[in-house]
């Protein structure tokens, strides 16, 4: 079955289980998904906005009135 078009906005908190969100997204992609990561501040923490960047190629919002 295609997914092309589809997109998965992906909410990430603040916890320690927020790397394994990094599997998720390769996953997604590779079933054909574009992903946008929206995290929490607090779980930047645990990884950062640049890693989110880099593994989507989208940009990460993580406050409200960006």
């Amino acid at each position: 079955m295609s997914r092309t078009g589809r997109e998965i906005l992906l909410g990430v908190g603040g916890g320690i289980a927020a790397y394994k969100s990094a599997d998720l997204i390769r996953r997604l992609q590779d079933h054909g998904y574009l992903v946008t990561v929206v995290p929490t501040p607090s779980s930047l923490n645990f990884v950062g906005t640049a890693t989110w960047e880099a593994l989507t190629g989208r940009p990460v919002h993580s406050q409200v009135w960006e």
